[in-house]
């Protein structure tokens, strides 16, 4: 079964619209786990807009589950990380200002950027992850520079998904096939909800994990978190 790990975020948003700390980001994690969420993940930013850095300190001893760190490596960054030291580490390239992540590594043109960082989390005992667009030659550029597992961005799968959801996977699962070839660990996440989840897991060989916040949390406001939860799950299966 493909994992689940509930990216609470948005959580983070609600309290931070209106100060003080209702929702409580650490209740809300502990809750997902015991709902079924197999793993939590915060994507905190520079400006802490909505997941900030305290919070990771304060969810680290709470997450019993996979705790996964997204975010731009950049020095604060990293000096999170590795205070924390959570299992997973997903490495993101986004802009300070980014709404949200809108692209991938390039692998190659980082090489080794993205190669020192790699080795210096792996001898910590922190399992990396890279953000990459579905090509082949970020896949190849991805083995190179050491990664243990790679994260496919799948907003374009998910915005044609309607429309012809054959094409829009195609280049997914060609990646997909491209990371076993090389024995890259395969993530997704980006703009997944209950209406494209399954055909993606049902088509990527090797889905380990996916990794879904907003779309969760704005379902969870109609059918409640431990239902919503429970249904993600089951596509899943």
């Amino acid at each position: 079964m493909t994992k689940l790990s509930v990216n609470i975020n948005k959580i983070a948003t609600l309290r931070n619209a209106r100060g003080g700390d209702r929702p409580n980001v650490v209740q809300a994690a502990k809750d997902c786990e015991r709902f079924g969420a197999q793993g939590i993940t915060v994507h905190p930013r520079p400006d802490e807009r909505h997941i900030r850095y305290q919070d990771v300190y304060d969810l680290k001893p709470i997450v019993t589950t996979e705790f996964n760190i997204e975010g731009n490596p950049t020095p604060d960054f990293l000096k999170l990380v590795k205070d924390v030291k959570p299992e997973q580490v997903t490495l993101v390239p986004d802009a300070p200002d980014a709404i949200t992540s809108n692209a991938g590594w390039d692998t190659i043109k980082h090489k080794n950027f993205l190669t020192d960082i790699i080795s210096e989390m792996k001898s910590l005992g922190i399992r990396t992850s890279i953000f990459v667009d579905p090509v082949e030659s970020m896949i190849e550029g991805a083995a190179i520079v050491g990664t243990d597992r790679v994260e496919l961005y799948t907003e374009d799968y998910a915005r044609q998904y309607h429309a012809n959801r054959e094409a829009a996977i195609a280049p997914y699962v060609k990646a997909a096939v491209k990371a076993q070839e090389y024995g890259i660990g395969l993530n997704a996440g980006h703009d997944l909800d209950l209406d494209n989840l399954k055909y993606l897991k049902d088509n990527l060989p090797g889905l380990l994990e996916v990794s879904i916040g907003h779309a969760l949390i704005c379902d969870a406001l109609y059918y409640g978190l431990e239902n919503t939860i429970q249904l993600y799950l089951r596509q899943l299966k």
